[in-house]
């Protein structure tokens, strides 16, 4: 019987970094991105201050989503925002109820965002997207100068110059108060166009039992 002399046959080695160690790597700076992102966010003064809502407003419009300020803007304004979501449900539904052609279809076309919105933080966002406000305040923010609060009030300035009102809300957080007027202004107008809606929708009812012959 022979003998084969000669060391043992190994597997050939693979050239680089092993694979466990970079695993390691990508984990430990998953890790260290996620951890500094949670720091930062636990580091954000309370919103039961001015700054504190302020910081979560810019975070927010950083991410391009107005509705999740929605709870820092005043109690006024977010009334508004319920408030036009109801009269447009209210005169859409109506409109789709009494209208003719074609202007059943426009009508209830233009009112179906508001009127079919879920909440009225979605009505924020679409009068946020609508009016530019997201742009405008994502040129003026910056960092934090000055803090000058009078009672339930205040007011930042910016390192820009830009001087931002809030308001302290009941619940005790602080609420922007620079889109009150135009939402409020809003509210109203779906009020009287309801009203509108409701006259018109009455009388083409009217007009439609005097055409249809008794049966």
């Amino acid at each position: 019987m022979r003998h084969v002399s000669g060391a043992p046959s190994r597997a050939p080695e693979r050239k680089g970094v092993p694979r466990r160690p970079m695993l390691y790597v990508a984990l430990a700076i998953a890790a260290a991105v996620v951890g500094y992102a949670g720091l930062r966010w636990y580091r954000f003064p309370s919103d039961r201050t001015p700054e504190g809502a302020y910081f979560r407003i810019a975070k927010a419009v950083n991410l391009g989503r107005p509705e999740d300020f929605f709870a820092y803007t005043e109690t006024e304004a977010q009334h508004a925002c319920y408030t036009i979501r109801n009269y447009k449900k209210q005169a859409r539904e109506r409109v789709l109820a009494s209208y003719p052609e074609p202007e059943r279809s426009r009508l209830a076309e233009s009112y179906a965002a508001e009127a079919q919105a879920p909440d009225g933080a979605d009505v924020f966002r679409l009068h946020a997207e609508r009016r530019g406000w997201v742009d405008r305040l994502r040129k003026d923010l910056s960092g934090i100068a000055k803090v000058e609060i009078q009672g339930e009030r205040a007011t930042i300035e910016t390192a820009k110059g830009t001087r931002y009102a809030f308001r302290r809300r009941e619940n005790g957080i602080w609420g922007l108060t620079m889109f009150t007027a135009a939402l409020s202004a809003e509210a109203e107008k779906a009020a009287r166009d309801a009203a509108l809606i409701e006259q018109a929708a009455a009388d083409y009812d009217r007009v439609r039992n005097r055409e249809t012959p008794p049966r």
